[in-house]
């Protein structure tokens, strides 16, 4: 006869090799409820000696909970939702979730669909990813779970999203290019129709104010988030204003178009001028000669904590409104100390 296969341990084994209640043992393997520390330790150690393996179902059936959320994704590019979603997933799997992932691709109508798809395989909650940090339509309004906005806010103030702050991330920026000893300093951007060009025009000229300076070619240049828009954008700048000594531009894409129209047109980066790109898209940014400083907005750190106040938000403990997120800059080669 083939061996008989040992039993699984039970929640039951676990509490009684802990010295513990039933009840306890389950909080404690839970997060849930008010466990002494010593106690929780006890527990745990009890269910490693077991090699305890909780029944998902039992679980889910005890706390009304299926242990499983949906990612709504609206951005089918996938630069900047991707790294928002690989944060997300990060949270979830710690946090022992399974995770459904729809892509929407910015189609109001798929995306209805895939809600009702999420509600019907019974998700504990949602987290919808923007294509940009524009607001857009709630989708909370009647749903049985909580909704969470990562990258792209509810227009619902009542909702909870979580947005890189674009503002203090352009200021960072231009604090950089004046300590560097830059005083002539431009700002070069996308279409004023988005928000994330306004934040970071808001945000660039609120430093200049403080230092007493004006914008060098005296105005924003706005245009398309592309490389050719650079190249065009230097063009103009360069004859507008031939003093210029940096550039702060809205995205690395601008930038890296930036740089190659400078350098044609004779000027060294960083020794004439320097450049300072956005989003820090590396296949551009670590890729440009010289490699280009720009500002990261920290998305997978974003999406992480957008999945853990998801985890809140399931436990009643939402948190409303648009929670703006800290960016940091990278420095490289493309902002070098002015010349004396």
């Amino acid at each position: 006869m083939p061996p008989r296969r040992a039993r699984a341990a039970t929640i039951t084994d676990v509490a009684a090799l802990a010295g513990v209640s039933i009840a306890t043992a389950s909080k404690a393997l839970n997060g849930r409820g008010q466990v002494r520390a010593e106690t929780r330790e006890r527990v745990f150690r009890a269910a490693e000696e077991l090699s305890f393996e909780p029944n998902a179902l039992a679980r889910s059936l005890l706390s009304g909970q299926t242990r499983t959320v949906g990612l709504l994704t609206s951005d089918s590019v996938g630069r900047f939702g991707i790294p928002v979603m690989l944060g997300a997933e990060d949270a979830f799997g710690a946090g022992q979730m399974a995770v459904l992932l729809c892509d929407a691709r910015g189609d109001a109508i798929r995306e209805r669909h895939y809600v009702r798809t999420l509600l019907a395989r019974r998700v504990d909650g949602i987290i919808v990813v923007g294509e940009s940090t524009d607001p857009r339509p709630s989708i909370s309004s009647g749903l049985p779970v909580p909704v969470v906005y990562a990258y792209g806010p509810s227009e619902d103030p009542q909702d909870v999203s979580f947005v890189p702050d674009d503002v203090a991330g352009a200021a960072e920026a231009v604090r950089h290019l004046l300590a560097t000893g830059r005083r002539r300093i431009a700002h070069v951007t996308g279409p004023t129709h988005y928000q994330a060009a306004r934040e970071r025009a808001v945000g660039a000229a609120g430093v200049l104010d403080e230092a007493g300076l004006a914008l060098a070619g005296g105005q924003v240049f706005y245009g398309a988030w592309s490389q050719r828009w650079g190249r065009h954008a230097a063009e103009i700048l360069l004859q507008a204003d031939p003093s210029v000594d940096a550039v702060f531009c809205g995205s690395d894409q601008i930038a890296a178009g930036f740089v190659e129209a400078a350098r044609e047109a004779g000027r060294q980066v960083p020794g004439d001028i320097a450049v300072v790109g956005y989003d820090n898209w590396e296949v551009l940014s670590t890729e440009t000669r010289p490699a280009l400083t720009t500002v990261d907005m920290n998305l997978e750190s974003l999406g992480r904590t957008a999945a853990q106040h998801l985890f809140a938000a399931i436990d009643g403990k939402a948190t409303p409104g648009v929670h703006r997120m800290p960016c940091h800059l990278v420095i490289r080669d493309s902002t070098a100390p002015a010349r004396p």
